[in-house]
């Protein structure tokens, strides 16, 4: 059985929308920022001061850790589809499903200054949307476009999951 797991920007609903498939499915669930921040030991915040590039490293060994799991359902940070090695990490043993949120939504409630790549610019948030739309599309076995509430996306993360044969229904 393959793990299920969430891409798309922050504030897609990722980790939200995640958790709520993981116990409805009774499966394991992990964020691999969190996991991540275990991991090393370390803030994510602190990691990105250093560089992108070191926190992008640790973001790849995370995700090499998480992919030996099985029947887990995952969340990555937003990023995660900017390296063509962490695609296909996730893709050997992973089904992707693309949470796609207006950015309009996104940005009324992401907390942008919590972020390091949010904070640096007002339009950072669309210039990175701009740059990884693409990329979540190419990534994704499944495109979810978040419309309504938690529960109205995860049914319909479920009944998408029950239509591929991935779950039972």
């Amino acid at each position: 059985m393959k793990n299920i797991i969430f891409i798309g920007m922050p504030g897609a609903g990722k980790t939200t929308i995640g958790k709520e498939v993981a116990r409805i499915l009774a499966r394991p669930f992990f964020d691999s920022d969190v996991r991540l921040k275990e991991r090393i030991h370390r803030d994510i915040k602190e990691l990105f001061r250093e560089s992108e590039a070191a926190f992008r490293r640790e973001e790849t060994e995370t995700l090499r850790e998480l992919c030996q799991k099985e029947k887990i359902v995952l969340s990555c940070g937003g990023g995660v589809i900017k390296k063509a090695e962490n695609v296909a990490l996730l893709k050997h043993g992973g089904f992707l499903i693309f949470l796609d949120r207006p950015l309009e939504a996104i940005a009324s409630s992401v907390d942008q200054t919590g972020r390091p790549l949010l904070s640096s610019s007002k339009n950072r948030l669309k210039e990175l949307y701009d740059e990884r739309y693409p990329l979540y599309l190419a990534a994704a076995d499944l495109y979810i476009p978040v419309q309504g509430g938690i529960q109205e996306t995860v049914g319909d993360v479920l009944a998408a999951l029950i239509k591929t044969g991935l779950v039972d229904g």
